[in-house]
């Protein structure tokens, strides 16, 4: 069975009240998403990794660098399925309940959290990943370069923002800083949050 690409959690305009536009998920999720899933089931395609979960390329592919080509698809189709589930009109502001005494215990308050996955987010040199992890049992954040995610390091993702150009470009053009304000101000699906958080 090959790898499919799995719908957007909201139609393709749902967040044009909140910072980004149609055209984006045009390009990012009917383009650069798309040929990612396709790149990965041509390289996969008559070998043992053509059966396997998603979750297990990722993870085998990340220890053999024979296999790097397989390894950025394969991680680039899970991190923007993650991405677009990390997202939601109206989202954003600070959390509630459990998670958000999990925010506080682990990094002060929500406004450090706040402040250290933003300069996570904009301090990723080039193409990458700001996420917020559970690392045995502790929240923290990491950011990873070009298709590296948390999986591949045997953390738990829960939260991520991707800074690569094409995801703000059209909305922002280069102003990574004001595209990370709008999805912690605007977008952040704290609900998904909490079901990963609640999964780990």
């Amino acid at each position: 069975m090959p790898f499919q690409q799995q719908p957007l959690p909201f139609a393709m305009d749902a967040l044009e009240p909140y910072g980004m536009k149609a055209e984006t998920f045009e390009y990012h999720y009917g383009k650069h998403h798309k040929a990612y899933v396709d790149n990965l089931n041509k390289l996969v395609e008559g070998t043992d990794l053509a059966d396997k979960p998603l979750e297990e390329v990722i993870q085998i592919s990340f220890k053999d660098s024979s296999k790097a080509g397989i390894f950025n698809n394969a991680a680039q189709v899970w991190n923007h399925t993650f991405f677009w589930n990390s997202l939601k009109p109206a989202g954003g502001g600070a959390p509630s309940g459990d998670l958000a005494s999990r925010i506080e215990k682990d990094f002060g308050s929500y406004d450090k959290f706040a402040e250290e996955f933003s300069n996570a987010a904009a301090t990723q040199f080039g193409s990458g990943w700001a996420w917020l992890v559970d690392d045995g049992g502790k929240l923290s954040i990491m950011k990873t370069p070009n298709a590296e995610n948390p999986l591949a390091h045997g953390k738990k993702a829960l939260l991520t923002l991707d800074v690569w150009e094409h995801a703000y470009y059209i909305d922002f053009k280069n102003a990574r800083p004001a595209f990370i304000k709008n999805y912690l101000e605007k977008l952040v699906n704290w609900d998904f949050v909490a079901h990963n958080l609640a999964a780990a």
